[in-house]
């Protein structure tokens, strides 16, 4: 399964401009910026889409691992936080932190909350943030 995202960017880091957009058009055109990514501006960017991202998967991935624990939850609320800091190679993701709340009536707590731990190691986006990054590049002069 592969699944495509793409982004457009003119002009300089600072005065220029964005567009990303997904191919199932739930994003399209979406305005990115410096003043998205740094401040406070209008729009999305780069680490506010990966916590999206992070949150929908670690939510899915526990449902996963408690159904087959046998249990059902009838709710899981994720806040995933991810952290942009300078470090001496530059801007790096340094963290992203969940939050998580999750309702699953009549099971064991202790078995809950080893389940979400597994679920965390376990998301495909958790395990991203470590993964292999390959490009192919044509350059236009």
């Amino acid at each position: 399964m592969k699944r495509n995202a793409s982004a457009v960017w003119q002009g300089g880091l600072k005065d220029g401009k964005g567009a990303i957009s997904t191919d199932s058009g739930v994003l399209k055109d979406a305005q990115y910026s410096f003043g998205t990514r740094f401040e406070n501006g209008i729009g999305t960017n780069p680490e506010e889409l990966i916590a999206a991202a992070h949150a929908g998967c670690f939510s899915m991935a526990f449902a996963a691992e408690l159904g087959k624990a046998g249990i059902t939850p009838a709710a899981i609320h994720t806040k995933a936080t991810v952290t942009l800091d300078k470090t001496d190679a530059g801007f790096t993701v340094t963290e992203s932190h969940l939050l998580v709340t999750a309702k699953v009536p009549g099971a064991v707590q202790a078995k809950v909350l080893e389940i979400a731990n597994a679920a965390k190691a376990g998301c495909p986006i958790s395990r991203v943030l470590n993964a292999k990054v390959t490009m192919d590049a044509t350059i236009e002069v």
